[in-house]
């Protein structure tokens, strides 16, 4: 069954035999919803984002955060069907446009991602979101305006460590490592609190040939969150990489000889 089944009928799974002393409404599941993807966390991100449309099904937020969600876990032609049916009831909310905007950018549909995009902006867009779905489409279109987008995303909330882990992710996706690494150290100079901050520095560590640095984030990560499957995943990685290495520079020297 697909994550758009499940969303449909995402409530009727919960048991309601333990009731709990929080009241748990439309404002305590978009709460966790919003928790739960500054955590890094998207599928109970993405069930989140239901139970709060099962309150209220005209939360625009909701809907976009879904959206969101499954482009943030890949889904982009999932994310793009959640859109549509969005924005048959909210044909001009800027946040769903710019969604759909990035989800048919990825899926490589550039002409049509630039229209919604544009419409994004149109709509009097000017969030935080809305700049960076525009900076995303046109990194997806290989254009140099596209940083100007991102320095105006981030203009708006300066101080927030959480776009500019969003903005070093959206880099991170097209493989652009040095930015996103930046992006990332500037997001840890806001809050050095933060673990998906310090995994994501670690991944562009990583990809950019610095094992040692990226050893020592996710051992950052794991230390703020000694339960964080993906900071104890990367380190097994990179034990095992460099296990290879040696026993592959073993074998060659034992060759030659």
């Amino acid at each position: 069954m697909s994550r758009f089944s499940n969303l449909e009928f995402s409530g009727q799974s919960e048991s309601r035999s333990h009731p709990q002393a929080t009241v748990k409404d439309e404002a305590f599941y978009l709460a966790e919803a919003k928790a739960a993807y500054e955590h890094g966390d998207f599928e109970p991100g993405l069930r989140a984002f239901a139970r709060v449309l099962e309150y209220n099904p005209r939360n625009t937020a909701a809907w976009a955060g879904q959206v969101r969600m499954l482009i943030e876990l890949g889904e982009f032609k999932e994310a793009k069907v959640w859109a549509d049916k969005a924005l048959e009831q909210f044909a001009n909310d800027p946040e769903l446009l710019a969604a759909k905007a990035v989800a048919l950018a990825r899926m490589g549909d550039l002409k049509a991602a630039l229209a919604f995009s544009d419409a994004a902006i149109e709509e009097r867009g000017d969030t935080p979101y809305v700049w960076l779905a525009r900076g995303d489409v046109l990194l997806a279109r290989e254009e140099k305006r596209a940083a100007f987008c991102f320095e105006k995303a981030l203009a708006k909330e300066p101080q927030s460590w959480f776009w500019q882990w969003l903005a070093a992710r959206i880099h991170y996706y097209y493989r652009q490592f040095a930015r996103a690494l930046k992006l990332a150290q500037q997001a840890l100079n806001l809050d050095p609190s933060q673990v998906v901050v310090w995994l994501q520095l670690g991944l562009c560590q990583r990809a950019l040939g610095l094992v040692g640095h990226a050893e020592g984030s996710f051992a950052q990560a794991r230390e703020l969150d000694p339960a964080c499957r993906e900071a104890a995943t990367a380190l097994v990685e990179l034990a095992n990489a460099g296990l290879w290495s040696r026993l592959r520079g073993w074998w060659c020297q034992t060759f030659r000889t």
